[in-house]
């Protein structure tokens, strides 16, 4: 099933198989997605573990929600609208009922973007970051100012 919005916002919610863009991307039907009130590493970024060492914190969230949409399909996004990309912006449900944007913050695999979320997500990113989960386990830095130095842009997070 494979259910398309039209028009400039979505009305209804799309669903379908998803594919993987990056930590808090996804596409279904030719539509980018990106995950409302989470921010994931970028895909080439670089955190530091438990120890002190290198990880590519990026990738193994791209992977992460990869293996987590697999594992129960169609994904049906509900949309608030669409960023200054044209991407559609919205929540994001599994097959099985699991919210997609709530899980990433739960792993540690993304952190709840207040500004976008209103707090929404900040019990689960607590929980994360108290079982030092995903990019809690060493020291990380906020994916949006990282974003921002790597273009010699300035953050608008």
């Amino acid at each position: 099933m494979l259910l398309v919005a039209n028009g400039a916002e979505a009305a209804e919610p799309i669903v379908g198989p998803a594919s993987t863009i990056d930590g808090d991307t996804i596409e279904i039907a030719g539509e980018r997605i990106q995950l409302n009130g989470v921010d994931a590493p970028e895909d080439w970024q670089v955190c530091l573990d438990e120890t002190g060492a290198d990880y590519r914190c990026g990738k193994e969230a791209t992977l992460a929600l990869e293996a987590f949409l697999s594992a129960s399909r169609p994904t049906r996004c509900e949309f608030a609208g669409r960023d200054r990309y044209r991407r559609f912006i919205g929540t994001c449900f599994r097959a099985d009922g699991r919210d997609v944007n709530r899980w990433l913050v739960e792993t540690g695999n993304a952190i709840d973007w207040e500004r976008y979320s209103n707090g929404l997500y900040a019990s689960a990113q607590e929980m994360a970051r108290s079982a030092r989960a995903g990019i809690w386990r060493g020291q990380t830095d906020r994916s949006c100012p990282v974003r921002a130095g790597r273009v010699n842009g300035k953050p608008i997070c």
